[in-house]
């Protein structure tokens, strides 16, 4: 399966009604400081609905002939709620987006062929600016069959995450480490994710990215490089070596804000699958 973004061409031609960001606060495994305390959460929620569905209410003007976005909406809010009442908290991010995405099924009913939810927690990992789980469930997982075939997609995000690098070719930049603003995208398997019916099978198999994340700063923290490219790459191989073959491709960009003075920032890119690096220890 490619690791890269879908094109527009390559999804399928559906209507789309969402959600945008709604906020609010619930326990999620551990926050950053590894305490089981609430944290604040941003949910967003689509639903990929069969194409032309919309028309009827085009139409006729009537939100019945729709998916009420202000039914979802209050019944995410309800399940969230339900959690708080009870004081449950949720064991990790995919057992949120499952219970998000089992309400929205079941309130779009046969007309969704897909859902998309995607959970940012902007306080999860430290100095980087946002942590987000962005997962797409064809019904043919979500629910009962469909008539149309949709991608599945789960992909996790650590986005400005800023790492104190001692990096460069000239002599001034080998005596201080300086910022390298770094985004990492981790693409798990469909499968993988596709696999967890229930909330334990979610918790058993969700990988911890804070963790991940704070290991990748200590490696940086004991290493220095000449150039951008050997960075994107030994953290590219990193990436790797820290999760399981659940994660089959990782995106990683890092970008010298001090490199150019008339650039806002310069940078390097890359995308790699898992079967593509070669991680025997000579590369280490």
């Amino acid at each position: 399966m490619s690791a890269t973004i879908l094109s527009q061409s390559e999804v399928p031609a559906t209507d789309v009604v969402f959600l945008d960001s709604i906020q609010f606060t619930t326990a999620i495994g551990s926050d950053c400081w590894r305490r089981p305390k609430p944290q604040p959460v941003l949910a967003s929620v689509y639903l990929y609905l069969q194409s032309s569905f919309l028309d009827a209410c085009g139409a006729s003007d009537d939100v019945k002939d729709s998916v009420h976005y202000g039914h979802l909406a209050k019944a995410v809010s309800a399940i969230v709620g339900e959690r708080e009442r009870t004081k449950t908290p949720y064991a990790g991010v995919h057992a949120l987006i499952l219970d998000i995405t089992r309400v929205a099924f079941e309130l779009a009913e046969q007309d969704a062929i897909a859902v998309r939810v995607v959970i940012g927690l902007p306080k999860q990992i430290l100095l980087a600016s946002g942590f987000s789980v962005d997962v797409t469930t064809p019904r043919a997982i979500g629910g009962e069959g469909s008539g149309q075939v949709f991608p599945a997609s789960a992909t996790i995000s650590v986005k400005d995450l800023v790492l104190p690098v001692l990096i460069g070719v000239n002599p001034p930049e080998r005596l201080a480490r300086q910022r390298v603003i770094t985004n990492i995208t981790f693409y798990e398997r469909p499968s993988e994710f596709a696999s967890r019916s229930t909330v334990s099978q979610s918790q058993a198999s969700e990988v911890d990215y804070t963790t991940i994340v704070q290991l990748l700063y200590e490696f940086i923290n004991s290493t220095s490089y000449l150039t951008l490219e050997k960075l994107v790459l030994e953290l590219v191989h990193a990436c790797f070596r820290m999760t399981s073959p659940q994660v089959h491709a990782v995106t990683i960009r890092c970008e010298k804000p001090s490199a150019i003075s008339f650039a806002h920032t310069s940078g390097v890119q890359m995308t790699r699958r898992r079967e593509e690096v070669d991680l025997s220890p000579e590369m280490e």
